[in-house]
């Protein structure tokens, strides 16, 4: 089977406006995360991860004149997929495809009486809005899977490739921090009013955070960026559990994880690290923790990168995805952070300082309401040039 690969990339997010300056915040242990304090959208503090508007305003100019055409979602990601487009110099065409992935896109047009439409709120405006403000020439495809839909699209954009319908796909996720998201949680109880803590024994729930991120998945080795990945094995499962509540047994994720290991041909134990979903709340934290005992993975690394941007929902598996990437490259393990002291069952090896050590692989995965799980298993790659 045809090798495909992740390559070049962008994030959009409060940490910065390009991949090498979020990473490098990363790697400097640098949070976006900050007490806001609004009682028109909650009537307590709490934390969160949001741009500037100001600077993405800016930003925006420098790719369209028209501030006014476009809601705050869609700016953000066309900034990040125009970097891509840059990158990577190719030409669109027929054989190129676009992905774009969110769990609720423009929702904040539902929520006060600006002056856009209510109808850019449909998924299928927003993807026509990105598609035709860089002139692609094939229907837009959108993946809405909840928390699992950025990384799901990477998956998505492989077998699309495989099966012969694309040469190269253009993946754009996003999610934003709206009223209507913050009191979805609330209703939850799921909200922590301190920075949150994946894994941690005093972990308290999530922070919201809002992200833009693109990528470029392609059969094509001939101009791959440094930091590119093979994309060697996926899988998704549904564990049909409950409409918000992740499975007691970690089924799903185990078996999505599983088959993807063996797509991939690789052992559990050799998995260099585990770009885990680690939320911070007591129910998905705990399952993780059983689902990768079960692989018999407790003791590869693993981190969790909420504790830098919130919970971006959708965007988050993209997002954390290029991350882990650029992890490969600099062979360099990121904090988990916010980490203090075991909190789960079993055991997980959380990384608690930056280390240095060789990878070649890693496991990046995401689960969500309604029971969704998704695992994808990324090879290091050595970027060749025409």
């Amino acid at each position: 089977m045809t090798k495909i690969y992740a390559s070049h990339n962008n994030i959009i997010s409060s940490l910065g406006f390009n991949s090498k300056t979020v990473v490098q915040q990363v790697a400097n242990e640098k949070s976006g995360l900050e007490r806001i304090e609004n009682i028109s959208i909650l009537p307590f503090p709490f934390y969160a991860s949001v741009i500037d508007k100001s600077k993405l305003n800016n930003a925006f100019a420098e790719i369209s004149e028209d501030q006014n055409s476009y809601t705050r979602l869609e700016k953000m990601m066309l900034l990040s997929l125009n970097d891509v487009l840059k990158q990577s110099k190719n030409k669109i065409s027929e054989r190129t495809g676009l992905i774009i992935s969110t769990t609720k896109g423009n929702i904040d047009v539902l929520e006060n009486n600006g002056p856009f439409p209510k109808s850019k709120a449909y998924l299928s405006e927003l993807a026509k809005t990105i598609a035709d403000f860089y002139n692609f020439k094939t229907e837009p495809i959108v993946v809405s899977n909840a928390c699992v839909s950025g990384v799901l699209a990477v998956a998505i954009a492989k077998r699309y490739i495989n099966a012969g319908m694309f040469d190269e796909v253009f993946v754009v996720s996003g999610d934003l921090v709206t009223q209507f998201i913050l009191s979805g949680f609330n209703s939850f109880q799921a909200l922590s009013t301190e920075r949150c803590k994946p894994y941690s024994d005093d972990r308290a729930g999530i922070n919201i955070g809002e992200v833009a991120a693109s990528i470029l998945v392609t059969k094509d080795a001939t101009n791959l960026c440094k930091e590119a990945c093979e994309i060697a094995g996926d899988s998704s499962c549904n564990d049909a559990n409950h409409i918000s509540g992740p499975s007691r047994t970690g089924e799903g994720l185990y078996r999505s994880a599983k088959v993807a290991l063996k797509e991939a041909g690789v052992k559990p134990n050799e998995i260099d690290y585990i770009s885990a979903h680690g939320t911070a709340t007591s129910f998905n934290d705990e399952m993780e923790s059983i689902a990768f005992s079960r692989l018999g993975m407790s003791e590869v690394p693993l981190n969790s990168l909420k504790g830098y941007f919130g919970h971006t929902l959708g965007a988050s598996g993209l997002l954390e995805t290029i991350i882990g990437m650029h992890s490969l490259c600099q062979n360099t393990l990121f904090t988990s952070l916010g980490f203090s002291a075991k909190g789960t069952s079993e055991p997980l090896n959380v990384i608690t300082k930056p280390t240095k050590t060789e990878l070649n692989s890693f496991l990046k995965t995401a689960s969500g309401f309604g029971g969704c799980n998704t695992a994808v298993v990324f090879k290091k790659q050595q970027p060749t040039k025409t």
